[in-house]
């Protein structure tokens, strides 16, 4: 079993600086980026020398990119659109197909099972759906996961859900939660605040093959490893590696990679992002 000895991680590169970056993921040999902009929103990188081969474009739409992920299984990539309220497919080909959520999705994922994980803040909901976009449950959260952002399931069925971080939110943490969505089992973080115990906007995570929890925590800048059972280990990834604050996150275990997505606030409006890689 892989024990994380060391706590922080070494930048090994960062890729350019453009529009903000809504999202990182990979598949294959290859390292996808969404972008915010009106085409060309999705950049194709290799994994070796991190050079751009190609670019993608999402059919037009109303579009507030929140989150991507991908499934090798399916070879495809998902993207999670707030402002269309749907989830856009594309697979490797360069195909696109989207699907209603009815809800406001934010963070997704993939399972075991290959399906997708979509969470709805607004709801207080996990949505699993098929690769093709056909419902199969929803899991409503405790009542003490306020404002979910993002949910990992891991082997035996259980979910890590990272919560809160709207001004008046009076909890920030990181929660593993039961297998019916009904009690959390663990959790980590509590009141809002820039202590190793504490968060201010937990929004994205990334989940090893030993269940070991990376967090990305916008605000404090930061990304933190928790234990399978939630523990401290130490900080990851720190301001100094970022321009910005980490928003989203994709973790490559075969190669022991971290793609964080590093965005830039200013006067309350996202406008500049990279992709910062790191060795694990």
């Amino acid at each position: 079993m892989l024990r994380w000895t060391c706590t922080v991680g070494q930048v090994v590169r960062k890729l350019h600086e453009g529009e903000v970056v809504a999202g990182v993921t990979s598949l294959a040999d290859e390292v996808y980026v969404l972008r915010e902009k009106e085409r060309d929103q999705v950049e194709v990188y290799d994994v070796i020398n991190y050079r751009l081969q190609r670019h993608l474009t999402v059919p037009k739409n109303i579009r507030v990119f929140e989150d991507m992920t991908s499934c090798k299984h399916y070879r495809c990539v998902y993207i999670s659109d707030d402002g269309g309220e749907c989830i856009h497919r594309l697979d490797v080909q360069g195909a696109f197909t989207q699907w209603t959520v009815k809800g406001r999705p934010r963070g997704i994922s993939v399972n075991a099972a290959h399906n997708v994980l979509v969470t709805c803040r607004d709801v207080r909901k996990i949505k699993e759906f098929s690769s093709h976009g056909d419902l199969l449950r929803e899991l409503k959260l405790p009542v003490a996961v306020i404002n979910p952002r993002h949910a990992i399931q891991t082997r035996n069925g259980e979910f890590i859900v990272c919560h809160g971080g709207l001004r008046d939110d009076a909890v920030c943490r990181v929660c593993k939660i039961s297998a019916d969505g009904r009690h959390v089992i663990h959790s980590h973080g509590g009141q809002p605040g820039s202590d190793t115990g504490q968060y201010y906007w937990p929004i994205r995570l990334a989940v090893d093959n030993n269940e070991f929890v990376f967090v990305a925590d916008y605000d404090n800048r930061r990304v933190t490893l928790l234990s399978p059972t939630l523990d401290y280990i130490g900080q990851v990834v720190s301001p100094d590696d970022l321009k910005g604050g980490p928003y989203g996150l994709c973790l490559d275990v075969h190669r022991r990679r971290l793609y964080v997505a590093d965005i830039e606030l200013k006067d309350s409006k996202f406008t500049a992002g990279r992709v910062v890689v790191l060795r694990t």
